[in-house]
């Protein structure tokens, strides 16, 4: 299926590994051209290598830094001022006790999960809307909707995701803007390999993987890991022109985890 990418601009927040690699690789396979991001030049040059070993003639830009600040946000936006799709993919988790969650790690958490969205968001909007065309997708979890009680901070961004999505949706009522949540589930990323290395005790992923959907997230109806590539394709296709009906959802790419049919 053609999805009428090309020649489109798409920038992908937190692209240089994870999910956001792989929905840069797929928006490059379809033609796109991609801008992606990472915190170094080395982290964003590494990005461009493993995409062009599936994309070869890959259209390719980078970014590197900070987008948690507004200082980062300011310079990626001159250097590329107006854009196509944006997907605000960046962000971070870390399991800890809610009694051990200071202040600065509740402000860290907002500032790279939901205040970099928001001030992309906030800078390519407007353009959007003024040329009748845009794509704005925020990678969310389900985690925004079953918060995780090992990491309530995350879950707490991941729901505040959700309620920015559906508000400049509302704001683009009529137009050929589109805002859009994908909430993906338990994600076999770069982050969760190492995650689960640290909690195995030297148990293997593949053995970790069975007791996690079986103790941890037992309503899953995938009973494993998702592969950042069967997130990206959601993705993919939410940026397209040919998503045009879709507008303020949230779509769940989870597994089955949440338990509901809404």
């Amino acid at each position: 299926m053609d999805l009428k990418l090309k020649y489109l601009c798409a920038l992908v927040s937190g692209s240089a590994k994870g999910i956001g690699l792989a929905i840069a690789t797929e928006l490059a396979a379809e033609g796109a051209r991609i801008i992606v991001t990472g915190r170094s030049e080395a982290s964003v040059a590494a990005a461009h290598a493993k995409i062009r070993q599936h994309v070869p003639d890959a259209r390719l830009e980078g970014f590197a830094g900070d987008l948690s600040g507004a200082a980062a946000t300011a310079e990626l936006v001159a250097r590329f001022p107006t854009m196509d799709i944006l997907v605000n993919n960046l962000g971070i988790y870390e399991p800890k006790p809610f009694e051990e969650i200071p202040d600065k790690d509740w402000l860290h958490f907002f500032d790279v999960n939901v205040m970099s969205g928001v001030r992309l968001a906030r800078a390519y909007l407007p353009q959007m809307k003024e040329r009748n065309w845009g794509r704005i997708v925020f990678i969310s979890s389900e985690s925004g909707i079953q918060i995780p009680t090992e990491m309530i901070h995350y879950g707490m961004t991941k729901t505040a995701q959700l309620a920015i999505s559906r508000g400049l949706a509302e704001t683009c009522a009529g137009t050929g803007v589109t805002v859009n949540a994908v909430l993906p589930g338990p994600t076999r990323s770069d982050g969760v390999e190492a995650f689960v290395a640290k909690l195995s005790a030297g148990k293997s992923f593949a053995e970790f993987e069975r007791e996690f959907f079986k103790k941890v997230r037992p309503t899953s109806l995938l009973q494993r890991f998702a592969a950042p590539d069967e997130v990206a394709s959601l993705v993919t296709y939410l940026c397209s022109p040919l998503s045009s009906a879709i507008n303020g959802a949230a779509l769940r790419v989870d597994g089955g985890v949440v338990k509901s049919c809404f």
